[in-house]
């Protein structure tokens, strides 16, 4: 009974390996890879129109060629005449009531710098 049993699995075995081994690539078509490879075989763009880029695309100008920047032709007098002007001081109008506006702010910069009382501990 034993070598029945043996016989039986090593059949059951080589009938596994061999039906694994050949049912791969015939019986597993994939048709709508195929069909979907045929259309993109098949499809033709349509051929573009000559005057398409009219309307589009605007006509290239070259700048204009930059200029060289160039000294005037008496430096020295200028920048003896840059050095000879003198800076022009902007008086600051002094606004009436200035006294109360700067002991607001005195009093309220000394109410800052006060130090803060320590809260008393209830126990």
């Amino acid at each position: 009974m034993s070598t029945f049993f043996r016989q039986a699995t090593n059949v059951a075995r080589s009938a596994s390996r061999v039906r694994a081994f050949a049912s791969t690539s015939a019986s597993r078509k994939d048709l709508v890879q195929d069909l979907y490879l045929s259309q993109i075989k098949a499809y033709k763009p349509a051929p573009p129109a000559k005057d398409a880029h009219v309307g589009v695309v605007k006509a290239y100008s070259l700048p204009p060629s930059p200029v060289a920047p160039s000294l005037p032709s008496d430096l020295a007098a200028e920048l003896t005449a840059y050095d000879a002007v003198e800076p022009t001081k902007v008086e600051v109008a002094v606004a009436s009531g200035s006294a109360e506006e700067v002991a607001g702010a005195e009093a309220y910069l000394s109410f800052l710098e006060a130090d803060i009382p320590k809260p008393e501990a209830h126990h």
